[in-house]
């Protein structure tokens, strides 16, 4: 069969990779194409477009670049139609892939969705539409499916979360290879991918550092940020160090890390290191964004878990103070250390249910397409 599967940044190339593997032990002849990157071209998909070129963040970021972005949904849709697959897959993306969805709706396509785009967090009515133009969706997140049927009729299939398989192997491979090694006990930096956000949550948590003589603190740079960003901030400290592309062997060292909210979170909890979720942005865009947002929590281990797990400091929060006191938890206090191991073994077994995530959106895609 044909498959057409955009994925439009390095989360979904990754997912997407994964999904393409399954897909070809399903379907031997399967011919794919596909926007997305590196990964998922080394699994064997045609790359048409590389998610470098789709990446635009940020209101002022979009409307700079609108002409390139309306650029790139004509020649998608035109390539789609050239191809004429048997199913489209959209991976998250939502704001390019959603109107994607419903032009191909329209020339009758059929359409799975794997990874939900957040609407219980916010733009909550897009989902009128999501239900109009998407044949199947598969989402990652346990509440997911009960939030789809009770608050929009709308039957969701649960497949689990990719990212258990992706740090199991990453894990087991490790084992053998070896991990970062370090004189002294490590702790983790992790202040995210974006230059204002790091410039936010960095020096606090370097701070923090500062008072932890004792420990090695390890900073996971970003992959789009170049090394003289980070030199000033770091060069004050002794006991600070850095990684590039490894922040998952850092991880596997820490005893302990200092995480930006997002993806990050729920990568640190399946490696099993007790964390603080840190965010601190414009305090203006704060303002907004917690008025549109109806989330109780910013981290996904506690949305999942629906409770505090791990602490939450948040914009004001987020200080040198709380921060260190919560790293002095994590590092000393063995009941509260223990209390989060437990609730991390319960959160990765929600997130196993049915397998491998991977195999078992495959199997769906597949079917679907076989029987419908």
């Amino acid at each position: 069969m044909k498959y057409y599967i955009i994925a439009g940044e390095a989360s979904g190339d990754l997912h997407g990779s994964n999904l393409i593997k399954e897909l070809k032990k399903l379907d031997a002849g399967a011919t794919i194409h596909c926007w997305g990157g590196d990964l998922m071209q080394a699994a064997g998909a045609t790359l048409i477009k590389h998610y470098r070129e789709l990446a635009f963040m940020g209101f002022a970021e979009v409307v700079m670049n609108l002409r390139t972005i309306l650029n790139n949904l004509k020649f998608c849709k035109a390539d789609i139609a050239a191809f004429q697959p048997d199913v489209l897959v959209l991976i998250d993306y939502p704001g390019f892939n959603l109107r994607i969805a419903e032009w191909a709706k329209g020339k009758g396509f059929k359409i799975v969705f794997y990874i939900s785009p957040q609407v219980w967090a916010w733009k909550e009515g897009r989902v009128k539409k999501m239900k109009q133009y998407i044949d199947q969706m598969l989402v990652i997140l346990p509440f997911e499916k009960d939030y789809y049927k009770n608050r929009w009729n709308w039957e969701v299939i649960y497949v689990g979360h990719p990212l258990v398989e992706v740090v199991d192997s990453f894990i087991k491979k490790q084992q053998s290879a070896g991990s970062i090694q370090k004189r002294k006990p490590v702790v983790a930096l992790l202040p995210g991918s974006r230059k204002q956000e790091i410039l936010k949550k960095l020096p606090i948590m370097l701070e923090v550092a500062g008072r932890f003589p004792e420990y090695e603190f390890v900073v996971a740079k970003a992959p789009g940020q170049e090394d003289s960003f980070y030199e000033p901030l770091l060069q004050p400290y002794s006991n600070v160090s850095s990684v590039r592309n490894e922040t998952y062997k850092l991880l596997l060292a820490s005893a302990a890390a200092l995480v930006t909210s997002g993806t990050a979170t729920l990568e640190t909890a399946l490696f099993g290191v007790p964390e603080v979720v840190c965010y601190k942005g414009n305090n203006i865009s704060y303002q907004i964004a917690k008025r549109l947002i109806k989330i109780r929590y910013i981290s996904l281990v506690n949305l999942i878990m629906d409770k505090l797990v791990v602490t939450e400091l948040i914009q004001n929060e987020l200080t040198v103070q709380n921060l260190s006191a919560e790293l002095t938890l994590l590092l000393e206090n063995e009941e509260r250390i223990n209390a989060i191991k437990k609730d991390y073994a319960a959160l990765k077994q929600l997130l196993s249910q049915g397998g491998n995530a991977s195999a078992k959106a495959a199997e769906c895609i597949y079917y679907f397409v076989k029987t419908k």
